[in-house]
């Protein structure tokens, strides 16, 4: 029997086409085939009753619906929802020599759903990975402390926020966030094919304006992706407002100084018209101090930004602290008096390890 070889999620409307008539089958299969998969959330061929039986059979055979197992589905009190999804394929090309083994042999990832209501509308955001693992190893994050195993392509991106979509009767997602693991500019291209999905009206219909890509910042990706012409928000991982604080904490800082990253905003918001997001985690005793507000409110002035402040969320095997409610608004008022927009960012699912910076490649023993 024929192994299936080509990956659903991978698959726009004309390279599926392609496969189709490939197949023997006529070309409007392929549409077909995507609103089973887009609009029904249906991924069992032989459930595809407007296919011939043949045809139904045929894609069994060569088509691959989902790479992805979830080993593990969490719910938090405050509603957020995550799961850990192994990836059952074989281990991506992209993955160095000296990445590590994960549990039972395979990839995994964490994503998370968060449900959100405000008076005017309800918002359910998937917070998705694009690699496993991540080769960043901020200090205060946990998805960098295995390293880097390997980049997910686009189709795996996208399956992970379909997956998100199928948890319950909220309805369909609304936004989407690149905040799970990995550094999505070092794996450019899928993500960036991702997002085009995303958007697609044939796929998820996702309002560009409601996707956020965030990097801890790679100057010549920044520019990269304001050439595309992707309306997307750009939210750049600060964390520190002086490269001697951000050193400290950021080991790719060594490399990359805050003159260069808020130059490439800059160009960012000149070429796209799009303000950045600066997101900084608060750490006690390190990066949380008046003076640091002060100094981060002269960056901020810099860059047409907004600041998101968030309570460094606890890792066990990390020696941070997080900082305290009055802590965080003392900061906040600082930035504010100084005219910066600024947000306290809400820690969601934290009693499941789903919030910010809690994010793992692994099953935890």
């Amino acid at each position: 029997m024929p192994q299936p070889v080509d990956y659903v999620f991978d698959l726009d409307p004309e390279s599926l086409r392609e496969r189709v008539l490939s197949w023997e089958m006529p070309a409007y299969r392929a549409d077909q085939i995507l609103d089973w998969v887009y609009g029904r959330h249906v991924i069992n061929p032989l459930e595809m009753n407007n296919l011939s039986l043949r045809d139904r059979e045929v894609l069994a055979q060569r088509l691959c619906f989902t790479r992805g197992r979830v080993v593990r589905h969490q719910s938090a009190t405050d509603g957020t929802q995550k799961l850990l999804i192994e990836w059952n394929d074989a281990r991506p090309p992209t993955a160095p020599n000296h990445s590590l083994a994960v549990v039972a042999g395979q990839p995994q990832t964490e994503c998370v759903m968060i449900p959100a209501q405000d008076t005017t509308r309800s918002r359910r955001t998937a917070c998705v990975s694009s690699q496993v693992g991540c080769p960043v190893g901020c200090r205060f994050c946990a998805s960098g402390l295995g390293g880097l195993e390997g980049n997910l392509t686009a189709g795996q991106i996208v399956e992970q926020v379909w997956r998100l979509g199928m948890l319950s009767d909220l309805g369909r997602i609304t936004n989407v966030v690149f905040m799970g693991m990995g550094e999505p500019l070092a794996n450019f291209d899928q993500v960036a094919r991702a997002v085009r999905t995303l958007m697609a009206d044939w796929a998820l219909g996702i309002s560009g304006r409601k996707i956020t890509i965030s990097t801890v910042g790679l100057p010549a990706q920044i520019r990269r992706l304001a050439e595309l012409d992707l309306p997307v928000t750009l939210a750049i991982s600060l964390h520190a407002p002086n490269d001697e604080v951000r050193r400290r904490i950021i080991p790719w800082a060594e490399f990359v100084t805050m003159a260069q990253l808020l130059e490439a905003g800059r160009y960012y918001f000149e070429r796209t018209g799009r303000e950045i997001t600066l997101e900084y985690v608060l750490l006690h005793a390190v990066n949380d101090r008046p003076e640091h507000a002060r100094e981060l409110a002269q960056v901020a002035r810099e860059l047409r930004s907004n600041i998101n402040l968030i309570q460094f969320n606890e890792v066990p095997a990390l020696p941070y602290q997080r900082p305290g409610d009055a802590e965080v608004r003392r900061f906040r008022d600082i930035l504010a008096q100084a005219g910066v927009n600024v947000h306290i960012r809400a820690s969601r699912g934290r009693d499941i390890a789903a919030a910010c910076g809690q994010l793992r490649h692994e099953a935890r023993v």
